[in-house]
Formats: structure tokens, C-alpha cells, sequence
């Protein structure tokens, strides 16, 4: 067997190179590149493997390690989990920022490399710096954090072991099912040791996602199931875009004649004006989904795991004769809610289920009352996201001023807080698929590093991104990132003077604000940050409006700019685009304020209104 004598941080790397994937039926690299920040534990080693291969697997420097994560996520996500990124830290502090950017790809099922610095594995140079000593047990570092929050995980403390852990680590990050997150603890002094690796370890290997057909006795069951319902309603989620079903979910409702809700991370699956759209469904939904939701006798769940801002925390489906078909790639979420589960792709399980119903279509009464009910709750849109001199305007006069404006082809991009349901209800995809938003781990900060690895993703479209004042405080530096690389972003700041949604929902469950308005905390100056200037400092164009008509004017300036671009608008912190479901929260069962008891009797009775074991 012939070999070749490198070290394990340069066999990891050529490793990488070799690993192919198919996207849009061309040969592509599977790997795209590496975002980094070095430091001990990942530079001298793994950085001299990376520098000699920047042509085959170019590496971008990041500004925080957690970010510069969200970043590949994001890539990951626009690219439907068919190329991923790599992301690497030193150890320490290093590693574990990037422990919550692990736990966003976790919770939506997104594939990203994780890579991380670790102490010696020969322990001569010990406690290292940055080590977090346990007294009980040498071998914990902190890496082992990553535990909870990663689908594939492995400690390599010797050269040699990464001819058995990296392939289990791609295989993971590409099944349909398991799909997540992998992550590698890379040991110091293992990072430069030379090993006499197989040659046939860097051959090609061309990867292709697999799509696994239905069993014929779970088809058999779910068509049948479907064939005795009277109205059925079709939930999409992440897993259709995915599964690059989007085609076929279009042509399944239509020739079935079954509505089609979304959820959060299966918006644009359809173009918001296909006759069969009833919008988006849940806590942060429509009208028009949400009311079909409460009569609908069948669910075909396709790629969803059903989390509670989709299903109103189990209130928002009241027919008792709801049955459950759950079409979805992970048996996990597949045998959710007693579901009849149909364990296959997204995109063959919908071919393979409309052949099995033939001709059999829903009463068309039902796909009529969709229709006037999507109807209304445009005509709803149409009312609060219109022109407006309103000073300050609404999230939803901001929103629909900029799509409006925007081209079929940008992709909107949000995260966290109030701007999630906003841009949820109001932003009208013209095109499937150019919509982004993150809300499975409901991380603030993925916006604007989202943004960065969406635009790498699409460097054709202009990346529109909607982002708090809160989310832009607490992770911004991508501005900057995006300036270095010349990855253009388009960045709409609302203002609402603090964390608003909070406040929300707490003065629902209260009656008063608390620490959550910069007008309502412990502070002695409440001053508001010039968003503007900050952005300006870091290399954008930025400006300050005040009102729609600046906003659209300053929109146009933006879409014609060269580089990124940074608008800042206040908004209104009390103003909200209606359509929700309740939404489980909780609420203190003893309180001296009437207002607090208040809100608890209406806990307890949405409460009675939840499905138990559907």
C-alpha cells in the first residue's frame, strides 16, 4: 500500500479537498472553505496546513468565533446541505464562543464542520493556557461542552485516528436524518505529528445526498389516511428546501388540491401568490393558516419537526378527528405527536404519496375557503405594511416598504426577537427559497453573520438583512467582515430603543414593562446608540431615516451601492402585525398583582385547549 508521510493537520486538510459534492448537477467541493480565528491550539499546526491550500480551500478570518460559525451555518442552509463549511478556534475561550453557534446548526438540522484546538494529549505542557482544569478527571476540557450540541463528536489525540473519525464525521453531516453538526477536538502537539497515511485516503469521493424512498407499508398507510380526510392541510418546513422539494410540494398540492401552511424555516416554499398558500402557520402565523389549522382533519407534515411556534404550543389544531401523517427524513421527528410516519425524502415521499392517491383530490369547498382566508389576511398585509407617514413607522410599514422595493431574487435575512414575526407575516417571496430566517434556536447575532455566509451562498442576489437594535449590539462585527471580503449586505436597523418583543410579552403576563426598554431598566443615562456611525466606522455606507418615504429612497441608494450598506430606521416598539397563536409561556401560579392572576386563569384555560399525546 503506498503511502505519504504528512501531519495530521495537513492529512486533515487534503482530506477536506478530496471530499466532492453535486450542486445544481455540477461537480463542486464539498468543503467551500474555512472561516478562522487563530490563536494556540489551531495556528501554528492547523494554520500552516490551511495556508498551503488556500486555492483548493480558501480561509476567511472571522471577527468572533461564535459568528464566524453562524456564518458557515448560514452557507450551509443557502446551499441546502450539499457544501459545507468549516469553522476553527483555538482552545478556550475560542472554543466554546462557538458552542452556541453549534447549537443553532443542531436545532436546525444544519451541517457544519467545527473544529478546535485542545490541550496535549501527551500532558507534558500541563495545565496549558486557557485549560479549565476538573480535579476528578484530566481528560475533560472544555471542548467536551460541545457534546450536547453536536451530532458527531471526537476528541483526536493521535495522527492516525482521523482516517476512521473523519469520514463518520462527513457521513454524519450528510445524511437526510442525522444531519448536524460535527465537531473534531484537535490535540496540540497531535496537530504536528506525521503519520504514514494510506494515499487512498485523499482519493475523490464524490458525495451525494441520499433520498431514501418510503417503506411500501407506511406509504400505503398515509395514503389511505389522506384519501378519508375532508381537510387536509399541508405543513412545509426546512425539510422541503432541503430535499430541494419545491417543485414537488407545488405540484402535489395542485393536483390534490391541498393547502399549503409554512413554517418558519419552510417559508418560500411556495411563492407567496400560489393559489394553494395559505401563509404562514403558528405563534408568529396568520390569520388565514391559523383558522385552517383549527378545522383541519389532516396534517401532512413534510420536513417539520413540528417545534411550538408552529402548532401554538398544541392549541392551534382543535378538530378531534385530527390525524397525523409526518413525512420526514428523521425517524425522530417522523414518530413525533403518534404521527403515521412516512420516514423517506421530502421530495420522493411526495411523488411516491401522489401516485399512491391517483386522481383523489380534496373537496374543493375547502381549498375555496383558503383561498378567501389567505385572501383576507393579504388584504390585512396590505393595510398595515403600506405607504405610511407614520413617525416612527411599524416593523410591518419598514418591511413592506423595503419589499416593495427589493428584487425577486434578494434574500431576507432575520433572527430573533420581534423582527422573526414581522418579516414572517409581511415579507412576500417572489421567487422559492430567498427567505432566511432563524428561529429554531432563535439565536440574536445570527443576522448579520447569517447574512455574510448567505451572500458568500448567492453572491448574486442582493442579501437583505433585518436586524434589532439588540441582535446589532450583541454581535455586529460582520459589518466589518463583510467590508474586508467585499461580500456586499444590505442591513435595515429598527431601532425600538431596546429588547420590544420581550417587553411584549412580559407586559402581557404582568401589565408592566421590565429590563427589557432601555426606558425601563437600571440605567442613569438611557442613550441611544448612533447605529449609523458605528457602521460607518467599520467600513459601510450608513445612514439615519426617519420615515417610509426616506427609507425607500434611502433603499434605492443602497441597492445601487458597491459595497455593504447600513440603514437605520426607528420604529415603533408597541406597534405588531396581528395573526398569532397563543403561545405557552407560563405565568406565575401565586401573585400579589391582580394582573399577574389575571394572566394565569388565561394560561391555565389556553392550556385545556392542548392535544396530549396527538
Amino acid at each position: 500500500m503506498n503511502t505519504i508521510r504528512l501531519t495530521m493537520a495537513q492529512a486533515l486538510v487534503r482530506y477536506l479537498i478530496a471530499q466532492r459534492t453535486v450542486i445544481d448537477g455540477e461537480e463542486a467541493a464539498l468543503f467551500a472553505g474555512v472561516f478562522a480565528i487563530f490563536g494556540h491550539g489551531n495556528g501554528t499546526c492547523l494554520g500552516e496546513a490551511l495556508q498551503d491550500a488556500q486555492d483548493a480551500l480558501p480561509t476567511w478570518r472571522g471577527q468572533n468565533e461564535q459568528s464566524m460559525a453562524l456564518a458557515a451555518i448560514a452557507y450551509a442552509k443557502a446551499k441546502r446541505r450539499r457544501q459545507i463549511m468549516v469553522a476553527t478556534s483555538s482552545i478556550g475561550p475560542g472554543a466554546t464562543n462557538m458552542v452556541t453557534a453549534a447549537a443553532v446548526a443542531h436545532a436546525n438540522r444544519l451541517p457544519v464542520l467545527l473544529l478546535a484546538g485542545d490541550t496535549f494529549a501527551g500532558r507534558v505542557p500541563d495545565p496549558v493556557l486557557q485549560q479549565v482544569e476538573h480535579f476528578g478527571d484530566p481528560t475533560i476540557t472544555v471542548n467536551d461542552a460541545f457534546k450536547s450540541v453536536v451530532r458527531y463528536w471526537d476528541r483526536i489525540t493521535r495522527p492516525e485516528q482521523i482516517v476512521e473519525s473523519l469520514p463518520q464525521a462527513v457521513a454524519t453531516m450528510l445524511d437526510p436524518g442525522d444531519c448536524g453538526p460535527a465537531f473534531l477536538g484537535l490535540s496540540q502537539d497531535a496537530q504536528g505529528e506525521a503519520f504514514d497515511y494510506p494515499e487512498m485516503f485523499f482519493e475523490p469521493v464524490l458525495h451525494r445526498v441520499r433520498r431514501p424512498r418510503p417503506d411500501e407499508a407506511e406509504l400505503g398507510a398515509a395514503a389511505e389516511l389522506v384519501r378519508r380526510a375532508e381537510a387536509p392541510l399541508i405543513i412545509a418546513g426546512g425539510g422541503v428546501h432541503y430535499s430541494l422539494a419545491e417543485g414537488e410540494l407545488a405540484s402535489f398540492a395542485e393536483r390534490h388540491g391541498v393547502p399549503v401552511a409554512e413554517t418558519i424555516a419552510g417559508r418560500a416554499s411556495l411563492a407567496w401568490d400560489h393559489p394553494l398558500n395559505a401563509g404562514p402557520i403558528g405563534a408568529i402565523g396568520s390569520t388565514s393558516a391559523n383558522a385552517l389549522a383549527v378545522d383541519a382533519d389532516l396534517l401532512l407534515t413534510v420536513g417539520t419537526r413540528l417545534q411550538d411556534i408552529t402548532t401554538g404550543s398544541w392549541t392551534a389544531f382543535q378538530n378531534p378527528a385530527l390525524r397525523i401523517v409526518a413525512l420526514n427524513a428523521a425517524r425522530f421527528d417522523a414518530a413525533k405527536h403518534r404521527a403515521r410516519s412516512l420516514v423517506c425524502d421530502a421530495r420522493q415521499g411526495l411523488v411516491e404519496l401522489g401516485a399512491a392517491l391517483g386522481a383523489w383530490r380534496a373537496p374543493a369547498a375547502w381549498a375555496e375557503r383558503a383561498a378567501r382566508a389567505y385572501g383576507e389576511w393579504n388584504a390585512l398585509v396590505d393595510e398595515v405594511s403600506g405607504p405610511s407617514n407614520a413617525t416612527p413607522p411599524s416593523y410591518a410599514h419598514v418591511i413592506g416598504a423595503v419589499n416593495r422595493r427589493s428584487e425577486p431574487s434578494d434574500i431576507a435575512v432575520t433572527a430573533a426577537g420581534g423582527l422573526p414575526g414581522e418579516v414572517n407575516k409581511v415579507w412576500r417571496n417572489r421567487l422559492v427559497g430567498a427567505f432566511d430566517c432563524e428561529f429554531a434556536y432563535s439565536c440574536m447575532g445570527y443576522e448579520i453573520a447569517g447574512g455574510w455566509g448567505q451572500k458568500m451562498a448567492a453572491p448574486d442576489s442582493d442579501v437583505i438583512v433585518f436586524v434589532g437594535d439588540g441582535s446589532y449590539l450583541m454581535m455586529n462585527s460582520d459589518i466589518y467582515s463583510t467590508v474586508l471580503t467585499g461580500h456586499k449586505l444590505i442591513v435595515i436597523v429598527c431601532d425600538n430603543g431596546g429588547f420590544a418583543v420581550v417587553d411584549r410579552v412580559i407586559k402581557l403576563k404582568s401589565g408592566v414593562s421590565f429590563n427589557n426598554l432601555l426606558a425601563d431598566c437600571r440605567v442613569e443615562n438611557a442613550a441611544r446608540v448612533d447605529f449609523a456611525q458605528h457602521a460607518e466606522s467599520m467600513g459601510a455606507i450608513a445612514e439615519t431615516v426617519d420615515s417610509v418615504a426616506e427609507l425607500e429612497q434611502a433603499f434605492d441608494r443602497a441597492k445601487a451601492a458597491a459595497g455593504s450598506y447600513v440603514i437605520v430606521v426607528r420604529v415603533d416598539p408597541d406597534q405588531w402585525t396581528p395573526g398569532d397563536t397563543w403561545w405557552d409561556l407560563g405565568a406565575p401560579e401565586v401573585s400579589p398583582r391582580e394582573e399577574v392572576r389575571r394572566a394565569r386563569a388565561e394560561n391555565d384555560a389556553a392550556r385545556r385547549k392542548q392535544r396530549h399525546g396527538v
